[in-house]
């Protein structure tokens, strides 16, 4: 409940989730039927980088920041597009004061068919995201520890969807949680697209986590991180990674062309490295930088 995302909005973190999200609906977009984003941590929804909270970290120009601008080879720009056009969107005097939390990116891709579903249990923070989508048919605001969310509400009736799992981490045991819901949402909804969220910092337990995720037995999961910098001495965030659970057949290679992409302009050392490989499914090689 002490976790706020204002102090990380638009981070390198952000920029990682955000883009792969973007990706997801635009694949899930190449069919005429309608979907559901289900996001079990929602946030706030929209942040004003320019509040108190976001200036005290200054995150966001590391993360959103360096990249709003940037030069983009033509493959990575058009991979980017939905992603940075909407942050463009939501400032349209130029420069980056507003930027969308995963709820508002989603429904600003979404067409008239999709729906959006979010979860959020910290009071203050569920009064904002439900006062940003007021009145808004295409979105449901449920105030729910999102873990829950993973049995109650899928599968969604469209039988078409993304689950977006981003938990703060602020708690121990969170990687062993994620593995659990992971599991519980799959057997409810095996086809569904899955995305979830960890953090990279020292000391973190990534290859049990990997090898739990991997004993799932689950056909296909896809993952993807981004680290910017050495953790050495560090005891803070240095890097981001998702696991993609059914993902697009286009995706692997997309994120060969957006990672490098990425870790050039988001490096905060020359340690900066990322790297996508399948933990289940077509191929286990990895593919580093």
């Amino acid at each position: 409940m002490n976790y706020r995302h204002i102090y990380h909005a638009g981070n390198f973190a952000d920029v990682l989730k955000h883009a792969v999200l973007a990706r997801l609906i635009r694949y899930m977009q190449k069919k005429d039927a309608g979907f559901r984003v289900l996001d079990t941590h929602g946030g706030i929804g929209l942040y004003d980088l320019s509040s108190e909270e976001a200036q005290k970290t200054g995150e966001w120009s590391e993360g959103i920041g360096k990249l709003l601008d940037a030069e983009l080879a033509p493959q990575v720009a058009e991979l980017l597009e939905p992603y940075l056009t909407a942050v463009r969107e939501l400032n349209p005097e130029g420069g980056i004061r507003f930027y969308p939390g995963s709820p508002k990116l989603a429904r600003m891709l979404f067409r008239p068919q999709d729906r959006l579903s979010a979860m959020e249990l910290h009071p203050e923070d569920f009064a904002r995201l439900h006062r940003l989508f007021e009145g808004d048919h295409h979105v449901r605001i449920t105030e729910l520890n999102g873990w829950l969310s993973l049995g109650a509400h899928l599968p969604p009736k469209e039988k078409r969807g993304i689950v977006l799992v981003d938990p703060p981490f602020e708690e121990d045991g969170e990687y062993e949680r994620l593995v659990d819901g992971l599991a519980k949402a799959y057997r409810r909804f095996p086809g569904g697209t899955y995305c979830l969220w960890y953090p990279l910092k020292k000391g973190a337990p990534i290859k049990e986590f990997h090898e739990a995720l991997q004993d799932l037995e689950i056909a296909k999961m896809l993952c993807a991180e981004l680290s910017v910098r050495s953790d050495r001495g560090i005891t803070g965030l240095t890097g981001s990674g998702l696991v993609i659970v059914n993902p697009p057949f286009t995706l692997k290679d997309e994120l060969h062309a957006l990672l490098p992409a990425l870790k050039d302009h988001l490096a905060q050392d020359r340690y900066a490295s990322h790297r996508a490989f399948w933990l289940r499914g077509e191929d286990k090689t990895a593919k580093d930088g």
